[in-house]
């Protein structure tokens, strides 16, 4: 099978002109099929407040209701997204930006109310593999912003972790994927304050017993457990680094 890189970049990168641009300097470069989903929620947090629509988060997850998922549709799709593409053909890449209502690529549904409304936020169904497939095949490096489609009309605000997983998992039946998480630290830290404190290797046993002694908490539990479930749908290799060192950092198996 042919190999396949996924990249997913956030954090503080997606935010960060210099960071970006270096970031995207090596994506570039990087040999082979791939493609690259992005986040950029502190972007969509910004603009929210410039336009007086207000951000409301709960255990790390954003409320996204009609105002929100305007606000995250012109940062995500737009502003970020082309940004991105823009950025990517002026390095020679062929890249095409997308949303999952971009040829119905990505179908998710609503989550449903159980203890807290999310409002427009979806839960990913299904990823297009045929569609994502034939255009890396023609040399197009698909751009993937974190909003998936209900496929009624409307966009749903979608973890970019969980699309970096979803697709990478969708495409897994057609190449040999590496799944890459990108972001400003070089990878899982013991000590979130020191980058000489890299987690080489975390498997399904020992990510348990990291949440359980408080060593890997927050965002960063969501991120692990996306990059495990990549694992059992087929991908290949699966790691979490730093943005401008995608070959080091934290390597994930079963």
């Amino acid at each position: 099978m042919e190999k396949l890189t996924v990249l997913k970049v956030g954090g503080a990168v997606v935010e960060d002109p210099e960071a970006l641009d270096a970031f995207l300097d090596g994506f570039a470069a990087l040999p082979g099929l791939k493609v690259l989903v992005h986040g950029g929620g502190r972007a969509a947090t910004k603009v929210a407040a410039q336009l007086g629509v207000p951000t409301r988060m709960v255990e790390g997850r954003r409320i996204t209701d009609a105002d929100m998922l305007r606000v995250v549709t012109m940062v995500y799709g737009g502003l970020v997204n082309k940004g991105v593409v823009a950025a990517l053909q002026a390095r020679g890449v062929n890249a095409l930006g997308l949303t999952g209502a971009d040829l119905g690529c990505m179908r998710a549904v609503k989550r449903p109310v159980k203890d807290i409304d999310y409002g427009f936020v979806g839960d990913m169904e299904s990823v297009d593999t045929s569609i994502l497939a034939d255009l890396v095949a023609r040399g197009v490096v698909p751009v993937m912003a974190p909003l998936s489609f209900d496929g009624k009309g409307s966009l749903l605000n979608t973890n970019a972790d969980t699309i970096a997983s979803s697709v990478a998992k969708a495409l897994a039946e057609r190449f040999e994927v590496t799944l890459v998480y990108c972001f400003e630290k070089a990878g899982v830290l013991k000590d979130p304050d020191d980058d000489g404190s890299v987690i080489p290797l975390i498997t399904k046993d020992s990510f348990a017993s990291l949440v359980a002694d408080g060593t890997v908490a927050g965002g960063m539990i969501p991120k692990l457990q996306n990059a495990l479930d990549a694992l059992e749908g087929g991908v290949s290799e699966v790691r979490i680094t730093r943005a401008d060192a995608p070959e080091g950092g934290t390597r994930i198996l079963l």
